[in-house]
Order: structure tokens, then sequence, then C-alpha cells
């Protein structure tokens, strides 16, 4: 799911930024719960723009819960959600939301907005490095019906991207991929950060990648945030 906001619209897929970093979302004692259980307990977090951050944690632990109130999917059932007004963000979930019947292109191709895109050339060329990063270049006119778990997941990922989002929310998104792929992923990702100052959220359970990650991990337990810093919590 892609919810609307604010967009800024680069000249190129790598083009440097211009904004300064901001808080995007501030929680604060923010609780969601679903009858006698709490998914979220009292979380208080800060998360500013351009930083990538991991969300680890045991199944259950609230990660897919944290995710959905920072996309707005979720209200807190207690506490308060701030969250800045000019950010655009683009959401891949374990729904990835295809059309099944459509070509792997075809479905890339709703991501096409001209309000971000200056034409239809511009969105194809980026359409194109971007599946070629993914490396999916050679199965773009398959039908999607015909593709595995890995190649719908870089679909969806690749969707999101052509986007152009300020904030990227992920839920698992490499989990039907191998190392290398992800690691691929976790590259691309990296130049967006750079070039763009992209927001990433991403809830994970690799650990491979996790623990090679030099950024800010958010360790979730029973609905608790219990750990929030630069080092390796898992």
């Amino acid at each position: 799911m892609i919810s609307e906001g604010y967009r800024q619209t680069p000249d190129s897929l790598f083009s440097e930024p211009h904004h300064q970093s901001q808080t995007l979302f501030r929680l604060d004692n923010v609780r969601v719960s679903y009858r006698d259980f709490d998914a979220l307990r009292d979380v208080n977090l800060q998360i500013r723009s351009g930083e990538i951050i991991f969300l680890t944690g045991a199944s259950g632990a609230g990660k897919t819960t944290l995710l959905n109130v920072l996309a707005g999917n979720i209200r807190p059932s207690s506490g308060k959600i701030q969250s800045s007004n000019n950010q655009f963000v683009a959401q891949v979930f374990q729904d990835l939301k295809l059309i099944e019947r459509l070509t792997c292109r075809e479905n890339l191709q709703f991501a096409f907005d001209p309000s971000i895109y200056k034409n239809k050339k511009e969105f194809d060329s980026d359409l194109e490095e971007l599946a070629k990063i993914m490396g999916i270049s050679n199965r773009l006119d398959s039908k999607l019906s015909e593709a595995n778990g890995g190649l719908k997941q870089k679909i969806s990922i690749v969707r999101a991207l052509l986007t152009r989002p300020s904030v990227f929310l992920a839920d698992e998104p490499t989990s039907s991929l191998d190392y290398e792929n992800a690691k691929r992923f976790f590259d691309l990702l990296n130049i967006y950060n750079v070039k763009r100052k992209m927001t990433v959220v991403w809830a994970s359970h690799n650990r491979e990648l996790v623990q090679k990650f030099s950024g800010r991990i958010i360790h979730l337990d029973k609905g608790r945030l219990i750990h929030s810093g630069h080092a390796c919590f898992i």
C-alpha cells in the first residue's frame, strides 16, 4: 500500500538532496491494544529524516504494528504520534498488493505519477535502471502469475521506489530473497539514503545483514522498545 503525501521531484535517480534533517515521527507513550493484548506498550521514539533503522525482535514483538503506526494504518489506543506533513511514505508489507494477471512491467507502471516525473520517458528510465540493479530486467514482460516469491518481492520493492518516497517502510522485504539479493537491495537503499536522504525503517530477521549494519537498531520485546542505538542488539 502506498500512502499519499508531499513529494519532492529530484532531477534524476541519484540526484543530491537539498533538505536538512528534521523529526519525521515522534511517538510518546504509544500503546496499541487488541482486546486484552498489548501489541505495543508505552513506546517512546523519535525518527529523523535521513536515518536508516532496522527493527528487530522475535515474531510477535510488535515490529509490524509499529510500522503500521508509522504508516498511519493503525491509530494508537493511547499515547500520541506526531508526523511531519512534508513527506511521502512508501510501504512494502507482507501483502504485496500485486495483480497476478498482469506482467511484471504492467504492475510497475502503476507507480507512474505525472506530478513526480517530467514525462513518461523519465519514469521508464528510472524503471529500467532499478530493474537492472535488482537483476530483473529479463523478467519484466513475464506474467506475475508465473513469478516466484523472490521476483514478486523485487517487483514490489521496485514499484515502491519508483514513487520516489521520502520515507520507505518495509516489513521483512527480503524474506523470499537469498543473502546476495538481500544485500543488493540493502545497497540500493543506502544509495537512496545517501543521495536523496530517504529515511528507511526496515523490520528484518536477516541476522547477517543486521549484524553488519552500523546504523541504528530498534529492538522490541513483547511490545516494548528495549533498545535504540547504534550497536547491534541481536
